[in-house]
């Protein structure tokens, strides 16, 4: 059967999109030597670097699960006036510019605001400090977090919730026993993208916490001193990072996709 031509309008699409996003990647990738790779990881400040992006990352996507289950449910199962604006709440700091994002947690975590009055009474310091790095990547992951486990939470069905408490189970009882083994799998794929997205944050980290530096950082700063060669082979171990992280993503999302 002949192909039409829109068939290989697609396909030259897809061919382009896939050398646009590939290409430069594969290029970064091949350019440093496996020597300068080793010698790059062995680095005491790049590896203390890329820990620390794992390390705040992970941590945001654990205080994502843990603040941000209870409103997914709440947004998956209850419909109530102003819905709609409070998910464009949620939406926002994927929007917004990230420098944005740095300058406004600095505004009310600077001394000059009540929240940072008390921040400051309680000895916790967000600028320049490991707290204000996750608290950067918490803002900016937690709705990837939201919204995948609120679509997780509407896949399933309301009428084994409501059978459960039929027979006398509390609301707590039947997230736990019912609800939760049901949609364990978005809630773990939603935390591998909260990660996902705070291991690249740059922009916001950079203006609350320069120092102790995350990978982006470091990368930006041996870029404008030493230029590519001395920032490219870390990009390359932070992108296997990503990489590593994605993938746990596939295969958790495979079984879903098929049982659809």
């Amino acid at each position: 059967m002949k192909k039409e031509a829109f068939f290989w309008v697609t396909i030259s699409c897809g061919v382009m999109i896939m050398a646009f996003i590939l290409l430069p990647l594969i290029q970064m990738v091949i350019s440093p030597s496996m020597e300068k790779l080793y010698t790059t990881i062995k680095d005491k400040d790049v590896f203390r670097s890329i820990w620390l992006s794992i390390y705040t990352s992970g941590l945001a996507a654990i205080i994502s699960f843990v603040i941000g289950t209870p409103f997914a449910y709440l947004l998956a199962r209850k419909d109530f006036f102003g819905k709609n604006f409070v998910e464009s709440i949620i939406d926002i700091p994927i929007v917004i510019p990230h420098p944005v994002v740095g300058i406004a947690i600095l505004s009310v975590t600077g001394k000059d605001y009540w929240i940072g009055q008390i921040l400051h009474e309680l000895g916790i310091r967000i600028m320049g400090s490991t707290v204000g790095i996750v608290t950067v990547l918490v803002f900016v992951g937690m709705p990837f977090y939201i919204n995948t486990a609120r679509e997780g939470f509407k896949s399933i069905s309301p009428r084994l919730e409501n059978i459960s408490r039929s027979l006398g189970a509390s609301m707590i009882s039947t997230f736990f026993r019912i609800t939760f083994p049901l949609a364990w799998r978005s809630m773990i794929v939603g935390m591998i993208m909260c990660c996902a997205r705070a291991i690249s944050e740059f922009g916001a980290v950079v203006i609350v916490a320069y120092h102790p530096m995350i990978a982006p950082v470091l990368i930006y700063e041996r870029f404008e001193s030493y230029g590519l060669s001395y920032s490219q082979p870390v990009a390359v171990w932070l992108i296997l990072v990503c990489l590593v992280l994605f993938l746990i993503l596939r295969i958790i999302s495979i079984p879903q996709k098929r049982r659809a």
